[in-house]
């Protein structure tokens, strides 16, 4: 079985982590989109609040499932079995970062091979972090989240 895991903080996930995994799906007989755990990174909403998204974005979706993980990727892949990372991106910038990481991971990973697919250029522009931004500015986030994604004042854990 081909299982592949697109890892992330999704704080919040966005419509481009959307697509990428879509896209992404025909390749594997599973996708796991797994949350990772970093207890030094302070994240604008709960680890709670972020699987309650996942498993509402991904619910019609029988290959994709959802998980979280603390600690290396690369450990958590072989943990579960799975001998692909999935990994998107959107820029110069990002090849450069995830290059490095994919060959750190294939050396801890006893071998486990990232896949990169580059991001549609209407999903280019977007990330977490922007998102966040926006929405601690007080702006609509809406046209860059999944449509079953409501964010309120009482979902943020600031």
């Amino acid at each position: 079985m081909k299982i592949a895991v697109f890892p992330g903080s999704f704080d919040p996930i966005t419509i481009g982590h959307v697509d990428l995994i879509k896209r992404a799906q025909p390749l594997f007989d599973r996708i796991i989109v797994a949350v990772g755990v970093n207890s030094t990174k302070k994240t604008l909403f709960s680890l709670e609040q972020r699987l309650e998204w996942l498993h509402q974005v991904f619910t019609e979706y029988p290959g994709i499932g959802v998980d979280h993980f603390e600690n290396l990727t690369a450990h958590y892949c072989q943990r579960i079995g799975a001998h692909y990372l999935l990994r998107g991106l959107r820029n110069g910038s990002d090849f450069d970062y995830e290059k490095t990481i994919s060959q750190l991971n294939h050396i801890v990973g006893n071998g486990i091979e990232t896949l990169f697919l580059i991001a549609q250029p209407e999903y280019s522009h977007i990330s977490s972090t922007i998102v966040r931004e926006i929405i601690v500015g007080g702006g609509d986030p809406t046209p860059f989240i999944p449509e079953q994604i409501k964010i309120s004042p009482t979902s943020i854990t600031t």
